[in-house]
């Protein structure tokens, strides 16, 4: 940020995009239109945490089965996302939303949308694909394995232990560890 002048005179131009101003005047300046007041900085958003994630993952996940669903039993029928739209009783662009797996429906909708397509509560959610697949289909990925409630178990012993003992417990995590190859 641009400093000119005295008294807490700051260019607007020169502040960056996590800065926010409190104007309090505007002054005419050679250089620029120039400005006094406070400045601070945006409070910047907390990360989302691992398990938010995951289950945004599995909401993505289960908006796209539902939507694949509800696009192939509409094209079995041979009806048009207006057609469909107006059976389940929303709007033509939410249905198309929902069938591009862009949104989840609500359970009466979803309700309403299985019976105008002759379609299973099953099939719409993936979970017929799931108990082929051996139910691998909806479960939560293994790369975050923090969440696991062992890990936190594990975690919550292995902070108790005192040095040497925490020691021995790295040597024998090291021991039966896989080797890279």
């Amino acid at each position: 940020m641009n400093r000119s002048g005295g008294g807490g005179v700051a260019s607007l131009a020169a502040t960056p995009p996590d800065v926010t101003c409190k104007v309090d005047v505007v002054k005419t300046h050679p250089r620029g239109p120039l400005a006094s007041g406070r400045v601070r900085k945006k409070p910047r958003a907390a990360p989302a945490s691992a398990a938010a994630l995951s289950r945004r993952q599995l909401e993505r996940k289960l908006a796209v089965s539902v939507g694949a669903a509800a696009r192939a039993a509409r094209l079995r029928a041979g009806l048009t996302q207006a057609d469909v739209a107006d059976r389940v009783g929303i709007a033509s662009e939410v249905y198309g939303r929902l069938e591009r797996g862009k949104m989840m429906p609500s359970v009466p909708t979803l309700f309403r949308l299985c019976l105008a397509l002759q379609l299973s509560a099953d099939a719409s959610l993936g979970l017929a694909l799931a108990a082929a697949a051996g139910a691998g289909l909806w479960e939560e990925d293994s790369t975050d394995k923090d969440d696991l409630p062992e890990m936190r178990r594990l975690l919550r012993a292995v902070r108790r232990l005192p040095r040497p003992q925490l020691k021995l417990m790295s040597l024998v995590a090291s021991a039966i560890l896989p080797t890279r190859r």
